[in-house]
């Protein structure tokens, strides 16, 4: 199993994923690459997550990835916004960057919508679609 923590690539996003954090519902905010690790944010301070729940993360990880690339409805559909799932005791939602993707997890309370015009909020000062972060 690789490490879930990594070296912090991103800073500008590594900033912006610990504003998020500090929102009371929000446990997680991490962008991840295409390999699905982590390059800039994490967990909130003061969570540690269990072993077999940071297996699950990361396999989430990876799969949220690929889903947030794909392409193929982008002309018809346009691009993806995001994507949520609500679970009975989990939020989890990613946002497609570039090259990147961000992925939140929160609590099962947590509003979506008001969630993801947060997250346009935050990251507002980057390009309409997000920059890398830089």
């Amino acid at each position: 199993m690789k490490p879930l923590l990594h070296k912090i690539l991103y800073p500008g996003y590594d900033e912006k994923c610990k504003q998020l954090t500090k929102e009371d519902e929000i446990r997680f905010a991490a962008i991840i690459d295409k390999d699905g690790r982590i390059v800039a944010g994490g967990f909130k301070k003061g969570i540690i997550p269990l072993e077999k729940d940071k297996l699950r993360l990361e396999e989430f990880m990876e799969f949220v990835y690929e889903i947030s690339q794909r392409k193929s409805f982008d002309e018809s559909l346009g691009p993806i916004n995001y994507l949520a799932a609500r679970r009975d005791k989990i939020v989890l939602i990613s946002f497609p960057l570039t090259d990147l993707t961000l992925l939140i997890s929160a609590d099962h309370t947590l509003d979506i919508e008001k969630l993801a015009s947060h997250v346009v909020n935050v990251f507002d000062s980057e390009q309409s679609r997000f920059s890398d972060g830089t």
